[in-house]
């Protein structure tokens, strides 16, 4: 199945770019609301379902027992830019379990923030783990693990009793069944799953409601959303797509980003779970397709926000006006 074409990107009065890609809105009783694409295909959400991963953080009671608020917890759910407040926070959770950056095993990289990068260029030899985009979910991973007694030694790995507990919630969550056959491993050096992109959105249908999951769980994951909506800078960062949307509807819409133009959202109020993939990976695209998808739910300036981002002008480095980047008909109507 050849899927459409979702976003276009014209230079002067040429189509210069096409992204096709897949995307499927889902209730919390898996009713599909709206689809486009082979949304049957399995799909790596990679960074996109860091909530899901996040779950046993809080169920644990690990959360509570470190005194996490709103920031900690939207951090554990992050792909962070690597500014000051996401190093600070990250380092100030592993403090709360007792532990330091060495602890982590999610590996090191420069922060993708333009000037955090600069400054660090001039001060630092080489980044450490906690600038990695991933060291809040991980610093999450260490709580969870110290509070639940559990080594901390490898925790990245397939067997290690975190990874499987993972492995249950978001086997909960999809309705699939994952195993080493459907697993890889992620940019973070922790297992990733592809599972079909219904399931991803309805798993995220299911945390925004409740619905089939238990009351620990949908207790849990609506703190965990709710966390993320009230502090989407620690979600992302400074500019970014993932801040930006939420931004503009406070408390009514939760998004995370994935690699390779994954892309999943929820509407609470509306129960509504939503799962995005680009075919060729591009973020531009899924960054466009899900501001059309979630403008579809909305009207008056929340819509036009959105709106913005699904379709906007891109200007060179002079600042003029060279072409359109727009989400296809198909996303709109």
């Amino acid at each position: 199945m050849s899927n459409p074409v979702l976003v276009e990107v014209t230079r002067g009065n040429q189509v210069e770019s096409r992204h096709r890609g897949a995307v499927v809105v889902v209730d919390g009783d898996g009713g599909t609301a709206f689809s486009l694409g082979d949304v049957e295909a399995s799909t790596f959400p990679r960074s996109a379902c860091k909530a899901m991963q996040a779950l046993p953080l809080v169920e644990s009671g690990a959360a509570d027992a470190y005194g996490f608020g709103n920031r900690e917890i939207a951090l554990a759910c992050a792909s962070h830019s690597g500014e000051p407040e996401h190093i600070a926070t990250a380092e100030a959770m592993l403090k709360a379990a007792g532990q330091g950056e060495p602890v982590l095993e999610c590996g090191a990289h420069w922060s993708f923030e333009r000037d955090a990068f600069l400054d660090q260029a001039r001060h630092l030899d080489r980044p450490n783990q906690l600038h990695n985009n991933c060291s809040g979910k991980h610093a999450g991973f260490i709580c969870a693990c110290c509070h639940s007694g559990h080594d901390t030694t490898g925790y990245v790995t397939f067997d290690h009793p975190l990874q499987a507990e993972i492995r249950d919630v978001m086997g909960d969550l999809t309705g699939t069944v994952l195993t080493r056959e459907n697993s890889g491993t992620d940019g973070c050096s922790i297992p990733t799953y592809a599972v079909p992109l219904t399931a991803l959105a309805h798993g995220f249908a299911k945390m925004a409601t409740g619905t089939g999951i238990g009351v620990v769980r949908a207790r849990a994951s609506r703190r965990i959303m709710d966390a993320c909506m009230a502090e989407p800078f620690y979600v992302a960062g400074t500019g970014r797509a993932c801040t930006r949307l939420m931004q503009i509807a406070p408390g009514r819409i939760f998004v995370k980003t994935g690699a390779e133009g994954v892309f999943c959202a929820a509407i609470p109020e509306r129960g509504f779970g939503i799962a995005v993939k680009c075919d060729d990976g591009t973020a531009r695209a899924a960054d466009s397709i899900v501001a059309g998808i979630l403008a579809r739910y909305f009207d008056g300036e929340i819509k036009a926000g959105l709106d913005a981002i699904a379709t906007h002008t891109m200007r060179n480095w002079n600042g003029i006006a060279v072409g359109d980047i727009s989400v296809s008909d198909h996303v709109t109507r």
